[in-house]
Formats: structure tokens, sequence, C-alpha cells
């Protein structure tokens, strides 16, 4: 069959083809198909249902060989990777165009992809094996430059930023993991400001899946000082990469100050009382929460919008704020108080007024919901109540390390619910980077 494809290249053809190459990975047979349309090579995979650009007439000129000897060269360099690289190339490129429109100065961050010979050199040093979807995305890019902000998601609170690097691969082998408690682990992202990194497991070891990305969380009630719990953020490479690109290509992930913030917004969690509509999105903090002792950071993003439409005599301004909160264990905590992070917003046809804010449990999910109290500015009197949609705030899947005794279960640990309406608490940890990593 590559025979055959082969000959149909280096026949220069120029009209449209299809031909089928099968790849045996993994016991299965992976089904590709090459197109040629208009000048361009175009590989899809029929199991992922993804395509992307392969080669270009330019690729061809530049070259000066005929489509055999570049499609043949352009296979044995990237063939290893022909069941990823459609969706990773896909990924890359949609981010690329996104962020040229958005965040045009983060794409002078993205270096150039690694070689083979890079890699090989990476593997050898840690002494183990990259996955081929790692390597094949960091074959399109090897990550990003040390610089802010960071590609993977920023955060910004009171007296708290984060902004998460995607680490090149000399970095990250530089900071792979041998220690107890975090054995055969390599960083995948960094924060200069807390440290915070995301690991990709290497291997199956101390409680973790083997390729899975997470982040680590020190468990500060075992008796043991290496004890690392996990919140979980993907399967692989693959499922953790492409999961965060469609949330930033999509608009899920808004982008404040020329930065990706990483605020979940359910398209639901939307509510209007006549002419105002109050929507909420949340982010979980990783860098300020625990699993043991239970400690779940949360903050929250308000969208507080006056209709264009509505009538000058509309203008109001907001006075106090209720909240009632309810955490996973049925407990029900009811808040008040004036303003909304020592605010009094006017709100006028058109105005938009957001605003941040955080929280913190001790049960692994909860839900908020209220409503602000207004008054008109043409009638003191005049008070009325704006409903503040429920929104739902559930921290991502954590695993215990293997072995874990002496430490109560979560269920039983009796739940402190606390909101935070103006300055973020101080952090509850930092997870220190290794300081190997900057030695050179």
């Amino acid at each position: 069959m590559e025979n055959t494809l082969l000959q149909t290249l280096a026949a220069d053809r120029v009209s449209p083809f299809h031909c089928i190459y099968p790849m045996h990975l993994s016991k299965k047979s992976k089904v590709l198909t090459f197109n040629f349309c208009k000048g361009n090579y175009f590989i899809k995979s029929k199991t992922q249902h993804d395509s992307c650009l392969v080669l270009n007439s330019a690729d061809r000129v530049l070259s000066g060989t005929s489509w055999y000897c570049l499609f043949r060269q352009y296979y044995r360099d990237l063939g290893r990777y022909i069941t990823y690289y459609p969706v990773l190339k896909r990924a890359w490129e949609q981010l690329k165009t996104f962020l040229q429109q958005r965040c045009p100065r983060m794409i002078a961050s993205l270096k150039e992809g690694a070689t083979e010979l890079e890699l090989n050199n990476i593997e050898a040093q840690i002494n183990g094996s990259l996955p081929n979807d790692y390597r094949c995305s960091y074959r399109i890019h090897n990550g990003q430059k040390l610089v802010i902000p960071g590609l993977m998601g920023s955060m910004s609170l009171s007296n708290h930023y984060r902004s998460e690097v995607l680490l090149d691969i000399e970095t990250a082998g530089g900071g792979f993991q041998q220690r107890k408690g975090m054995r055969h682990c390599l960083p995948l992202t960094f924060c200069f400001h807390t440290g915070l990194s995301q690991y990709m497991a290497l291997e199956s070891a101390e409680g973790r899946h083997k390729f899975e990305s997470f982040y680590p969380c020190p468990d500060q009630t075992a008796q043991d000082p290496s004890a690392i719990n996990m919140f979980i953020t993907g399967s692989s490479f693959l499922d953790w990469f492409t999961t965060y690109i469609h949330n930033v290509v999509s608009g899920d992930f808004p982008i404040i100050r020329d930065q990706i913030f990483r605020y979940v917004h359910d398209k639901g969690c939307v509510a209007t009382t006549d002419d105002i509509t109050v929507s909420v999105s949340t982010s979980f903090l990783p860098e300020l929460s625990s699993v043991h002792p239970p400690h779940f950071f949360f903050t929250y993003r308000v969208r507080i919008e006056m209709s264009s439409k509505a009538s000058p005599e509309a203008a109001c301004q907001l006075d106090s704020r209720y909240w009632k909160i309810t955490t996973s264990d049925g407990n029900v905590e009811e808040v008040q108080g004036p303003g909304v992070v020592g605010e009094f917003p006017v709100m006028r046809p058109g105005k938009v007024h957001e605003y941040s804010s955080c929280t913190t449990f001790s049960t692994h999910s909860e839900y908020m919901e209220g409503h602000y109290t207004f008054h008109r500015l043409a009638n003191k009197e005049e008070v009325f109540q704006v409903a503040i949609p429920r929104f739902h705030m559930v921290c991502p899947s954590y695993r215990e390390p293997a072995g874990r005794t002496n430490n109560a279960p979560l269920a039983s640990i009796a739940s402190n619910t606390k909101v935070a309406t103006y300055v973020c608490t101080a952090p509850f940890y930092f997870w220190r980077y290794p300081q190997q990593l900057f030695q050179n």
C-alpha cells in the first residue's frame, strides 16, 4: 500500500485523489486518508474525524523536489506520530489563529519544534520514555519561552496572580522528578509567581496512572512528609492539551488584559431581572487548595449588564448583596452585606460591571445563588432585587497516594464554609518548583 501511495505521488498528479494507508498501532488498525486538493496535501484520521494541512505547493517549491521525495522525507520524519499528528497540528493551528486575533504578543513566545534528536536526548537524560502524543506536539512547537503571560492560562485576584508557561522540553527535562512522592513525573507547566506546576506521570507509581496529568498537592495531615495528593487534569497529554485548546478557541475561557483566564462559564448560568442580566463564571485554584485537610478554593467572576434598550429612568445603583450557599453535605449558610467587593456600581443603559471574588469550602462541591438589592437614581425610595443565578463549583477529580493511612476520610470531616468578598485569603500553600531547574 505504501508503494502505491508513493507511486501516485511520484507521478505528480494534480487531480484530486484518495488513498488509504493502514497503520498498525496498539494491535489495532488505524485508517488514515491522504487527500490532494488545490495543490495541498491533507491528512485525515478516520477514527478521530480531524484533518490538517500536511504539505502545500510552497513546501514543494522550496524543497526543489517532487511530491514523491517530499512526502517520503516528511513521512520518514514524522511517520511515527501519524495517529496523533492530525489532531495536534489542527489544535496548534487553531490556537495560533485565535492568539493572532486576541493575544498577538503570546505568539512571539512560542518556540520552534524540537528535533527527534533533542527528544531522544531528553529520554536518555531522564532514563525514561516520552509518550508519542507529547513528542508529536513538541515536534510542532517546543513549548514557549519563559515569559509572562503563560500560554496555559492565568488567574488574578487582589493579592494573588498565576500564569502558567508551557515548558520547553529542555526545561522540563531539568525538572524531571525522581524523589519519593513524585517519582517518574515530568513538569508540563510552570508559574513564576506561585511555583505551581502541572506534571505528567511517565510511569504508574505512587497512586498515579501512567501518562495522566495533575497538580501535586502536599498532604499536610500525613505522617510521611513525601505524601502527595493529586488534582487530576487529564488522562493523557493529548486529552490535557486538546481539551484546553478547545476551551480557549471556543471562547469558553475569557481574554482579560491580553491573557487567557481559566474561568468556566455554564451557558445556563444567566438570570435576567427586568433590564439587568447577571451571569457568573467560576475557576478552581489548585495552588490555594488541599485534599488533606479539605480546603477547596474557588474564584468566581460576576458580570452585571443593563440592557442598552433600557430607558434612562431605569438607571440604578447597587446597595447590597445576599448569598445562599449550599455545600454537598447539605449545609446551608446565608451571607449578606453592603455592595460588592467594596464597590456600589451605578448601572445605566448599556453599562457593564464585572468583578471577581473568591470562596473556600471543605466539601468537594457546592453551589451559590442569591440577589442584589438596587435603588433607582431618580427615586431612592424605589428599591428592587436582581436575581443572581445558581452556579456550581466542583473541584476536579483528585487521588491520594498509594498506602495513605492515619487520616480521617473526607466525608467525616465537618464542613466549614467561608466566603471572601473583598480580599482573597493568604495562600494556603505554595508548591515550590525544584531549584535545580533554573541553575543553568
